[in-house]
């Protein structure tokens, strides 16, 4: 059905990651920057909505399907903030995973939960105008841990700490987090859509 397709994204990261999972179904992954692709806006207050507006804009500028991905981390106690903006919750000027992080640390610290999870949702297009998007989402579950710890991972991940393994998300060996993460939930469930696809 198709051989190519776009990613709606400049992060080399998931690009890798994405491109290694998709040649199991001989797929070649693609980056957007290949098309000239300019940023597409984030106006939404769901992952949802916004991983699709990027699939349908990758699509659009490449001509071929296209996959996108919006992901972030959620505080219970802050009726799901960061959210959307995780990556720019302390502002954009310029983006800052520490300063986020000592944001999100100062917003929790009055309050007593501090369950807090990671969401990822991917959106593939076969077109622009597809009237059938494939999703899928991850969600992996935490605790807040004022306290940064390890040294992998990057984003809120010295802060995010799972009780099932002892240790924070940057503490995990690269290759666990991968099998586990909100990400890796995702992909599992998008790769098994798209092979029935395929």
């Amino acid at each position: 059905m198709f051989d190519k397709i776009v990613l709606a994204s400049g992060n080399a990261g998931k690009l890798r990651e994405f491109s290694r999972l998709f040649a199991e179904q001989n797929i070649t992954v693609l980056p957007q920057s290949q098309f000239d692709t300019p940023e597409c806006p984030e106006p939404y207050f769901t992952f949802l909505e916004n991983a699709l507006a990027k699939a349908r804009h990758a699509a659009k500028h490449s001509g071929l399907p296209a996959l996108a991905d919006d992901s972030g981390i959620c505080a219970d106690a802050l009726g799901g903030a960061p959210g959307v903006l995780s990556a720019r919750y302390a502002g954009s000027n310029p983006k800052s995973d520490a300063a986020n992080n000592a944001k999100l640390s100062a917003d929790l610290a009055d309050q007593s939960d501090k369950s807090c999870y990671y969401v990822c949702v991917l959106v593939f297009v076969r077109h622009e105008h597809d009237p059938q998007p494939v999703i899928a989402e991850g969600i992996w579950r935490g605790q807040w841990q004022a306290e940064a710890a390890g040294e992998h991972g990057f984003g809120y991940d010295p802060h995010f700490y799972l009780s099932e393994h002892g240790c924070t998300a940057a503490e995990l060996a690269p290759d666990t987090k991968n099998s586990i993460s909100h990400r890796a939930q995702a992909l599992q469930e998008l790769m098994r859509k798209i092979a029935a696809l395929v």
